[in-house]
C-alpha cells in the first residue's frame, strides 16, 4: 500500500509538471524561430561621424544597428546612428562588410535609410509587420549589437504601444509616440529590430531611459512605413508647417465632451502670425476635419495631420476663444525645415560654419536664408584672430552677398587660393542682435587684422 502511495504521489508530481514543462519549451521555440527568421537581415553598423568642435571637423567611429528590407540592399536605422556620416560601414549576417550610402534621414522621426553598395541581389530581408498589429503585453524580443555586440538578443514584453517623450525646444521626434519595452536596449542596439514572436518587425529600437532598468522604446512600424517609403522615393520626408505650439486639453479643462487641441504659442514669423488665431484658442478642426488631444500622447496625430496639409495651400483652421462660439480664420502652409543645416569645416581660416536654414532664419528674424552661420572658431586662426565668431551670420564677403554655402565655399576658395592679404566680412551676431551689421577684417596670414567696425 505505501509503494503505491508514493506511485500515486509521483504520478501526480509528472502529470503537474510535465505541461509547464512544454509550455516553457514552446515559448522558447518560439523565440528562435521568430529570432531565426529576422537575424539573417540584421546589419552592425559602424559610421564614422562627423564631429564639429571648436571650429574643427573631426571624426568619430560609432556603433549602431539596422535591418535589411529589400533584396537590392536598403537599409532601416536611426537618424542619429547614420546622419551626418563621411563613411557608414555595414557588416552583414554572414560577415560580409560592404559600404553604404545615406539615402536619407528624417531628424523629425530619428529614421534614416541607407542603400548597401553591393551588388547581390537576394539579400535576407527582414519582414515588417502590419500597422496597428502590436499590444501591451506581447512577447517581443530586440537584436542588435549592444556597446558594440553584434547579432545580440533579448527578450521581453510591450509594456506601452503609445507612450509619449516630451522635449524642450525642437522636441526631439515630435511625430513619435514610442513603443515600450523591457527587452534590454542599451546603446549600440539604436537602429535594430524590435521583433515579435511571427518573426515581423514590429518597430525600430531608439532610445532608453537612463538610470532604469531595461525601459526601452522603439519606433512603431506605421511610422517606419511612411517615412522609409519617402525616404527612399523622394530622398526626404516633406512637411507642411504652420508655427504652432500645441498642447493637450487637459491644461485647460477636465471636461472631456470639451475637444480639441490648446495653442501654446505661435512663431511670430509662421504662417499663423497674422492669421488672428491667439495662444490660448482651442482648435476644433482643420480643413473641416476634426482634431482633438485630450491627453499628450495625441499630440503626435494632431502634429502629423498638419504635416499633411498640401504645402503652400490655403487651410482653414476653425477654433474657439475662450471656449467660445467656433471661428475660421485661413494660413497658408509653408514648407517644415529642419533647425540646423548642414556644417562645413574652412580649415584655412580654421573655422566651421552651417547653413542657414528657414526655421532659423524665421528664429532670428533675418530677412531671408542667405548668408551661412558660423558655429565655431579655433584659437589662434585667421578668423578667431579677426574676431568672428559662433552665431555670426556672414552676408557679404568683399561686398558681394553670401547667397548659400555652395556660393560661400566658392567665394571662399577664391581669395584663399588668390592669396589675398585681407577679406572683409560682413556678419550678423544673431545671439547679439540679428539687426546690427558688423565689418570683420580677415588677415589670411593669421594675425590680427585689428578693430572691427560697426554699422547700425
Amino acid at each position: 500500500m505505501k509503494i503505491h502511495r508514493h506511485a500515486l504521489i509521483l504520478t501526480i508530481a509528472i502529470a503537474t509538471i510535465a505541461p509547464g514543462c512544454a509550455t516553457t519549451t514552446s515559448s522558447q521555440s518560439a523565440v528562435v524561430r521568430a529570432k531565426d527568421r529576422v537575424a539573417p537581415a540584421l546589419v552592425h553598423i559602424r559610421p564614422v561621424k562627423e564631429v564639429f568642435r571648436g571650429g574643427r571637423r573631426e571624426q568619430q567611429q560609432v556603433t549602431g544597428s539596422g535591418f535589411i528590407i529589400s533584396r537590392d540592399g536598403y537599409v532601416v536605422t536611426n537618424h542619429h546612428v547614420a546622419g551626418a556620416n563621411d563613411i557608414v560601414r555595414c557588416v552583414l549576417s554572414d560577415k560580409d562588410e560592404v559600404f553604404a550610402d545615406v539615402v536619407g534621414v528624417d531628424p523629425f522621426t530619428d529614421l534614416a535609410v541607407l542603400k548597401l553598395e553591393t551588388d547581390r541581389t537576394n539579400l535576407p530581408v527582414a519582414k515588417l509587420a502590419k500597422p496597428g498589429d502590436i499590444e501591451p503585453g506581447q512577447t517581443v524580443i530586440a537584436l542588435g549589437s549592444p556597446h558594440g555586440l553584434a547579432r545580440s538578443v533579448s527578450l521581453g514584453i510591450i509594456s506601452v504601444v503609445d507612450r509619449y517623450l516630451e522635449g524642450s525646444g525642437e522636441m526631439t521626434a515630435p511625430f513619435n509616440t514610442w513603443i515600450q519595452t523591457d527587452a534590454a536596449i542599451n546603446p549600440g542596439n539604436s537602429g535594430g529590430p524590435l521583433v515579435n514572436l511571427r518573426g515581423e518587425v514590429v518597430g525600430v529600437n531608439a532610445r532608453r531611459l537612463s538610470n532604469a532598468d531595461n525601459v526601452g522604446f522603439a519606433i512603431p512600424i506605421e511610422t517606419v512605413h511612411t517615412v522609409v517609403d519617402a525616404i527612399i522615393e523622394d530622398g526626404r520626408v516633406r512637411r507642411s508647417w504652420l508655427g504652432l505650439t500645441l498642447q493637450e486639453m487637459t491644461r485647460l479643462t477636465e471636461d472631456p465632451d470639451i475637444k480639441g487641441v490648446l495653442v501654446a504659442f505661435i512663431d511670430p514669423l509662421s504662417p499663423t502670425a497674422s492669421s488672428g488665431l491667439r495662444a490660448g484658442d482651442v482648435i476644433t478642426a482643420l480643413n473641416g476635419k476634426p482634431v482633438n488631444a485630450r491627453f499628450s500622447e495625441e499630440l503626435p496625430s494632431v502634429r502629423q495631420t498638419i504635416a499633411e496639409l498640401p504645402i503652400g495651400e490655403t487651410v482653414q483652421i476653425t477654433f474657439r476663444r475662450a471656449l467660445g462660439e467656433e471661428q475660421t480664420v485661413e494660413a497658408v502652409t509653408v514648407e517644415r525645415s529642419e533647425l540646423r543645416g548642414q556644417e562645413v569645416a574652412f580649415d584655412e581660416w580654421g573655422f566651421t560654419a552651417s547653413e542657414v536654414t528657414p526655421y532659423l532664419a524665421r528664429s532670428a528674424r533675418l530677412e531671408s536664408t542667405n548668408g551661412v552661420l558660423v558655429t565655431g572658431t579655433q584659437v589662434g586662426l585667421p578668423a578667431e584672430n579677426s574676431g568672428l565668431s559662433g552665431f555670426d551670420v556672414i552676408i557679404t564677403m568683399d561686398g558681394e552677398p553670401v547667397t548659400t554655402m555652395e556660393d560661400f565655399r566658392e567665394k571662399y576658395d577664391a581669395v584663399v587660393s588668390s592669396g589675398k592679404e585681407l577679406v572683409l566680412l560682413d556678419v550678423r551676431n544673431i545671439q547679439r542682435n540679428s539687426l546690427i551689421t558688423r565689418y570683420v577684417l580677415v588677415k589670411q596670414n593669421g594675425e590680427d587684422a585689428g578693430e572691427e567696425t560697426d554699422d547700425e
